[in-house]
């Protein structure tokens, strides 16, 4: 995560990426070059391991915290995401999924939602379809061509390094929601005249 890029405000954005970002209630995220850098590491016995970034983990529970509902959608399967995702709360985990556009229609009908109140994040071909049916769609520097030609917001931090946490914050940002979360952990603001 650049740790000299701006923290995003409403009027720092484009305008049709807030409006869309700002009437998310439901935002799904693919693990495998979005949530992780892409690399797949197995030991000896075949077992999979997956690293992922605390930074992300703290932007997916403040957006959690603000009332946003979280989902995976994944294709691949690995005990490694059900550790994580049970350490950062989120219920809506789909793995081996063959069909995301499918599988976040029935996430959405169970809930009352619609597409338009739902974003994902994305990184290769096989997301397109859901990506180009979410009101609000991310994907990262070095996802495909075809899938940064068509999200609404690509990141400027690395998958894996905190680009889950830009877009996290920019909805927050654009839903008016991000001072908030920031809030809780900034020391109050001292009186006028008080001393450092």
């Amino acid at each position: 995560m650049d740790v000299n890029a701006p923290i995003p405000s409403p009027d720092s954005m484009d305008p049709r990426v807030r409006a869309k970002a700002g009437k998310l209630r439901l935002m799904g995220f693919d693990v495998d070059g979005v949530m992780t850098d892409g690399t797949l590491w197995f030991t000896s016995q075949g077992d999979e391991m997956k690293g992922f970034n605390t930074l992300d983990g703290h932007g997916l529970k403040m957006l959690a915290d603000s009332g946003v509902i979280l989902a995976i959608i994944t294709g691949r399967r690995s005990r490694a995401v059900e550790l994580r995702a049970a350490n950062l709360g989120i219920e809506l985990l789909l793995q081996g999924v063959e069909d995301k556009r499918g599988a976040m229609r029935q996430l959405l009908a169970e809930r009352g939602l619609d597409f338009a109140e739902a974003g994902y994040m994305g990184d290769d071909v096989v997301d397109l379809p859901l990506l180009l049916a979410c009101g609000f769609s991310a994907s990262v520097p070095n996802g495909h061509a075809a899938v940064r030609q068509r999200v609404d917001h690509v990141t400027t931090a690395a998958a894996g390094r905190g680009a889950v946490r830009e877009v996290c914050e920019l909805i927050l940002a654009a839903q008016g929601r991000l001072d908030d979360a920031l809030a809780a952990y900034l020391p109050p603001e001292p009186e006028f005249g008080a001393g450092r």
